[in-house]
């Protein structure tokens, strides 16, 4: 039977674009609130140290692990022997702690952690652009595989690979494996199944990230942010949202995935307390599991 691992990103606790939007608690209690909702990893964040000795005790006494993180890639606009430098230290973090993957999100010229500008003016790629990229973050995907962690592309929204036509363009172009964000494309208009159907050979890590529907339609993205949606409360957990998690999860155990489903749900926490929501979406990604006919994986507490 298939195995799937549970996990969350300290996003819905300290948001690392809008920092008004977090909750004033420590590491140590993130983590344990993330292991009372049921969580057994937990994607890095700004209040993680890159630091195995000093992580490793705190992530043991919760039974918590490292299931990935974020990586702000510059590639498009850089140079790949740069990158290199910039994702070092970061890799060999991830080496140490176990981690699945690195997710890299690719921040040039992304206006996602602007307030100020609307989503309408979000870079776009001729498809000969995005061709010249894909070769790119294949080489450095291909560089990272070689050091020993796997890179895992996330779409996003107010990026250059934003759209399902976007990722399309970069699956074509690109060998770079793909993180799925159900959430990121029901955003951006794409047909979230689709997805999965052409590219869940490409699928090394899965984000459960849901939408409220009826705040991202009534969004005017000729004058709001990725910002201001984020504040109306565009995204939140499984369960609370408007996508059929379970025909996702469906779609994807057919198509042989395993691994890491991650709850990540930036909110304002005083709206969504993030222990409440963190229960909400695992509750909701065991039902889908289990009707998927996935074994949950649990808790080892003790590890390092």
């Amino acid at each position: 039977m298939a195995t799937a691992k549970l996990g969350i990103a300290p996003i819905a606790w300290w948001n690392d674009d809008l920092e008004d939007l977090s909750d004033d608690v420590s590491l140590d209690e993130c983590l344990r609130q993330a292991a009372e909702a049921g969580f057994t990893g937990m994607e890095t964040g700004r209040r993680f140290p890159m630091d195995m000795d000093e992580l490793g005790p705190v992530l043991a006494r919760h039974g918590i692990s490292v299931c990935g993180g974020w990586f702000s890639g510059l590639l498009l606009d850089g140079e790949i022997e740069r990158e290199k430098e910039r994702i070092a230290t970061q890799l060999a973090f991830f080496k140490a702690a176990g981690a699945p993957v690195i997710v890299y999100g690719e921040t040039a010229r992304s206006i996602q952690g602007d307030r100020g500008a609307p989503l309408a003016t979000k870079p776009t790629l001729t498809e000969a652009e995005i061709a010249i990229y894909g070769r790119k973050i294949s080489d450095f995907a291909d560089w990272c595989a070689g050091e020993g962690m796997e890179l895992s592309y996330h779409h996003h929204m107010a990026a250059v690979i934003e759209t399902e036509a976007e990722l399309d363009l970069l699956m074509k172009h690109s060998s770079v494996p793909l993180l799925f964000d159900a959430g990121h494309m029901a955003f951006a208009g794409g047909d979230v199944m689709r997805v999965i159907e052409n590219h869940h050979r490409r699928i090394n890590h899965v984000h459960t990230k849901d939408v409220r529907a009826e705040i991202v339609v009534g969004l005017d993205r000729r004058r709001e942010s990725f910002l201001d949606a984020i504040v109306k409360g565009a995204f939140t957990v499984p369960g609370d949202g408007s996508l059929d998690f379970e025909a996702i999860v469906k779609a994807l155990k057919a198509a042989g995935y395993e691994g890491w489903f991650v709850v990540e749900a930036e909110q304002d926490p005083k709206v969504s307390p993030p222990l409440e929501m963190a229960k909400i979406g695992h509750a909701e990604l065991v039902r889908v599991m289990n009707a998927a006919g996935y074994t949950v994986a649990s808790a080892q507490r003790g590890m390092t």
